[in-house]
C-alpha cells in the first residue's frame, strides 16, 4: 500500500470527490491521453548563401506544421564547422541532426558517434529511390548513417559571347580540344604582354583533381589507406594540368586574377571556360545576371568520361535524447515532399531520382550535364585518412603548378609526408 495515502485524511477525500464530479461532464478519452510536451532539436549545418537558410527554414516550418509536437532550432556553423562538430561530439553537446559531407563521414561512422538509420527505415519511405552512389557513401559495415540530402557534380562552365567571337561552335569534348580551345580563347586585347582573358580556368585542389587521376588508371589511395598519387599512372592525368598552365600559359587560377573561385574567374571576364558544381548557377545569376553561360559535361581524358561529385548528408547524433523526433525529421528533410520543397530552387541537385524528374533536371540546358555527370562521378570521398593526404597534396601541387619543382618530385614529397602522418596517428 502507498504509504502516501494514509495521509490523504477526510479532507484529501472530500477534495476528490470534487474533482471526480467536475470530471463527468468532460470527455473519458481526457481522463486516460498524457498530455504531450513539445519536443525541441537542434538540426546544425552549414550555408553557402543566405538564399539556402531562408530555403531550409521554410522546409522546416512546414515540418513543425504537419509534427505540432517538435520544435527545430536551426543553426548555421560557417566557420569550423566539422571542428565545432567534433568538439561537441567529444562533449556530448552534439545537436541532435547535423550536415555531414562524404569527405568527413568515414571517421565519424567508425567512431560509433552516429545513430544507424536502417532499423528507422520502412518500405514506404522508398530507399531504392536515392541515387544509389550516393547512399553508398554513407554506409560502413553494412550499416546506413546517414540519408544524402542533395549532390552536385562538376561540369564544364563557359562563356558564350567568348566562344562566339573565337569563333569556336561548341565546347570541347575531349581534354586535348580543351587544350587547343583554350589557347584560341586566351587574348590580350590591349597588346600589353598581360593576358586579359584565360582560355580555362583551374582549381589546384585534389578535391578538384582527383578524377583526372584517375584518367590514366592512377589511384589516390591504396586499399591499405596510404596514399598512391606519386605513382607514374597518377601522375599522367595531372601532368596534362601542369603544363597546360606552365607551358602553354593557357589557364589561369583564382589567386592569379584577384579571384576566390573559378566561378568568380568566368564571372568577371578574366577565364572563358572553368569547371564548377551546380552552386556555380544561382551564383551566376545573381552575381553576373549579365553574362551569358553554357554547360556541358567534363571532356574526357584519355577516352573516359570523369568528374567529380560532392554530397552531404542529414545524419543523427548516437546520444540524442530525441532520437523519434530526429528521425521524423529526417525522414520529412529527405522524403519527396521535403526534397522537393528543397531542390526547387537549383542550389544543388536532389538525391531522390523521382524527385530529379519531377523538377525536370535532366531536360534543363543549363542541369542536364550535371545530372549526366552522376552516372560516372568520382564520389569525393576516399577513407579516414583523406584529409591529411588532400592536405599534404595540395600544398605540393600548387608548388608544381607554380614551376617551383617537378611534378614528380612534387607528388613523392606530400605522398610521403601524408603517408609518415598517417603511420604516426595510427
Amino acid at each position: 500500500m502507498d504509504f502516501r495515502l494514509k495521509r490523504v485524511g477526510l479532507s484529501g477525500l472530500v477534495w476528490m470527490a470534487i474533482a471526480l464530479t467536475s470530471c463527468r461532464n468532460q470527455p473519458i478519452a481526457s481522463l486516460h491521453e498524457p498530455q504531450v510536451l513539445p519536443v525541441t532539436i537542434t538540426l546544425s549545418g552549414w550555408q553557402s548563401n543566405p538564399n539556402e537558410k531562408k530555403l531550409l527554414d521554410q522546409v522546416i516550418r512546414a515540418f513543425e506544421a504537419q509534427n505540432p509536437t517538435i520544435k527545430v532550432k536551426h543553426e548555421v556553423i560557417n566557420s569550423e564547422y566539422m571542428d565545432v562538430i567534433k568538439t561537441r561530439l567529444i562533449g556530448d553537446v552534439a545537436p541532435d541532426v547535423f550536415y555531414l559531407d562524404a569527405f568527413e563521414a568515414p571517421l565519424l561512422m567508425k567512431s560509433n558517434v552516429l545513430e544507424p538509420l536502417n532499423s528507422y527505415i520502412t518500405p514506404a519511405f522508398n530507399l531504392a529511390d536515392f541515387e544509389p552512389s550516393m547512399v553508398r557513401a554513407f554506409r560502413h559495415n553494412g550499416k546506413l548513417y546517414g540519408l544524402p540530402k542533395d549532390f552536385s557534380t562538376l561540369a564544364l562552365i563557359y562563356n558564350k559571347k567568348a566562344l562566339a567571337a573565337a569563333n569556336i561552335s561548341q565546347p570541347p569534348q575531349t581534354w586535348d580540344e580543351l587544350l587547343a580551345t583554350s589557347k584560341r580563347l586566351t587574348v590580350d586585347r590591349d597588346r600589353d604582354g598581360k593576358i586579359d582573358q584565360y582560355g580555362f580556368g583551374i582549381m589546384p585542389e585534389l578535391a578538384r583533381q582527383a578524377f583526372v587521376i584517375k584518367a590514366f588508371n592512377g589511384q589516390l589511395i591504396g586499399q591499405n589507406g596510404y596514399a598512391t598519387f606519386a605513382e607514374s599512372n597518377s601522375l599522367k592525368g595531372l601532368q596534362l594540368v601542369i603544363d597546360q598552365y606552365h607551358d602553354d600559359r593557357t589557364s589561369a587560377q583564382p589567386t592569379d586574377v584577384g579571384a576566390t573561385s573559378g566561378s568568380e574567374m568566368l564571372g568577371q571576364g578574366r577565364v572563358a571556360m572553368t569547371i564548377e558544381g551546380v552552386w556555380a548557377l544561382p551564383y551566376f545569376k545573381e552575381t553576373f545576371p549579365d553574362i551569358e553561360f553554357a554547360t556541358a559535361e567534363v571532356p574526357t581524358i584519355n577516352g573516359k568520361a570523369g568528374t567529380m561529385a560532392f554530397t552531404v548528408a542529414y545524419v543523427m547524433n548516437r546520444k540524442t535524447q530525441h532520437k523519434k523526433a530526429a528521425w521524423k525529421l529526417i525522414a520529412y528533410l529527405t522524403g519527396t515532399k521535403g526534397m522537393n520543397a528543397w531542390a526547387r530552387q537549383g542550389l544543388a541537385l536532389p538525391t531522390r531520382r523521382s524527385v530529379l524528374a519531377s523538377l525536370g533536371y535532366d531536360k534543363k540546358p543549363l542541369y542536364a550535364p550535371f545530372v549526366r555527370g552522376a552516372g560516372y562521378a568520382t564520389i569525393w570521398q576516399s577513407g579516414e585518412n583523406l584529409p591529411t593526404i588532400r592536405m599534404n597534396f595540395n600544398n605540393q601541387f600548387v608548388s608544381a603548378l607554380l614551376g617551383e619543382q617537378p611534378l614528380p618530385q612534387a607528388m613523392k614529397k606530400a605522398q610521403e609526408t601524408a603517408n609518415r602522418e598517417i603511420y604516426l596517428a595510427n
